[in-house]
């Protein structure tokens, strides 16, 4: 591999972008959603993310972050491609040897592919990307796992407002969040789902935030957000019920409330992204499986 590879810089922002475009077939990535899975990213990693060029064209791209969870130190490949007539020959490989050398020396555990909590852009390898199938298993990665993204079309009617004036006979509110609610929604989510601390502050930031809950006597006990991941492109999510109301049906009056803040945006369909419950997400909001993702992994905890 004669090709050098060195840091990304922002400056690269634009022809990266353009060179993701024209090398994923079944994805794009506008310079403003790309910019906040590498900057943007809350664990960030400027001397993890790397470019390969022939001359002054962009050939070849990875980026690596790295995730402590549940006492386990996750690495990723966040993002990942070369150019289609640069394959086979070893850029990909070239890039990872450099990113898995740094994934040792911050003695990570394991190495994973795209499905990277708190910023992500897909969570996993979509299998008709063939190519980077073959790479990872070349490369001992294991697949051992799979997730789907579903598809909503959004010119459905969403209005629960029936639904939660009932509610309200049990001292239930459902509404929007306001700006100066952030700290109580991180303060609900801290035990149970820490991991979405960070789409929910993503959610805060929009105007208006992206994000409804419900309260039981002014407390918050459940909420739906969306735009907190890849802003702009209609993806649901996170969404979390407190024991105490579950069964009540606030989850679907929650799922509905972002739909129909996404319609009102413009958008003709919402992403539900990284799914376990199809059947409900079906079931509530006529939501198709549209993408299949496959999950791989490789272990490094024996190289340190």
């Amino acid at each position: 591999m004669n090709y050098p590879i060195t840091l990304y810089s922002p400056k690269d922002l634009s022809r990266l972008s353009a060179f993701l475009n024209a090398n994923w077939q079944h994805d794009s990535i506008s310079e403003t959603v790309l910019r906040e899975k590498l900057e943007g990213d809350p664990h960030w990693m400027p001397e993890a993310t790397f470019i390969c060029k022939d001359g002054d064209k962009i050939i070849g791209f990875m980026q690596g972050v790295i995730r402590d969870i549940s006492e386990t130190r996750y690495a990723y490949i966040k993002l990942m491609a070369v150019d289609e007539a640069y394959r086979r020959n070893g850029i990909a490989s070239a890039m990872y040897e450099k990113l898995e050398a740094i994934f040792i020396e911050q003695k990570a555990d394991v190495v994973r592919i795209y499905d990277v909590p708190l910023n992500y852009f897909m969570p996993g390898i979509d299998p008709r990307y063939t190519a980077a199938l073959c790479w990872a298993m070349r490369k001992g990665f294991k697949r051992f796992g799979d997730t789907s993204n579903l598809l909503v079309d959004l010119n459905q009617n969403w209005d629960m407002s029936k639904k939660e004036l009932a509610l309200q006979a049990n001292n239930i509110v459902v509404r929007r969040a306001k700006p100066d609610e952030e700290q109580a929604v991180l303060e609900f989510i801290k035990d149970e789902w820490l991991l979405w601390n960070n789409e929910v502050k993503m959610a805060f930031q929009d105007e208006l935030p992206s994000i409804h809950i419900a309260l039981l006597n002014g407390q918050v006990k459940a909420f739906s957000a969306h735009n907190a991941n890849n802003k702009g492109t209609g993806w649901f999510g996170p969404m979390g019920t407190h024991p105490d109301l579950r069964g009540k049906g606030l989850g679907a009056i929650l799922l509905k409330r972002c739909l129909q803040d996404m319609k009102e945006m413009g958008l003709s369909h919402s992403i539900i992204p990284w799914v376990g419950p199809i059947d409900f997400y079906s079931q509530i909001a006529n939501a198709l499986v549209d993408r299949v993702f496959w999950r791989y992994e490789k272990k490094l905890c024996s190289k340190h």
